[in-house]
């Protein structure tokens, strides 16, 4: 096989290509591991840092559900002793 490779090309090329090769192998793989590492960094997290498409991964929906509650007008807003607001008095 390196005699048909001698044959086509100028018999300097040869050697600056097998030079190269090696310098350019690990410069792709070093840039496909920052960049594998940049996309993950810069993807959307939640406000606890957890990434967005994590919901796609978990298999229980509950839990990733934040509870909300929500104040009703029966909840006293005052403590116990204090008069409500709303008592006019």
């Amino acid at each position: 096989m390196g005699d048909f490779l001698a044959s086509m090309l100028p018999p300097g090329l040869i050697d600056v290509l097998s030079a190269l090769i090696p310098p350019v192998v690990v410069a792709t793989v070093f840039c496909a591991i920052i960049l594998k590492i940049l996309r993950r960094e810069m993807a959307p997290r939640r406000m606890d840092g957890t990434l967005v498409s994590d919901d796609a991964v978990e298999s229980d929906d509950s839990a990733a559900e934040v509870e909300r509650t929500e104040a009703t007008n029966e909840t006293p807003i005052a403590r116990a002793g204090e008069r409500n607001e709303s008592d006019g008095s």
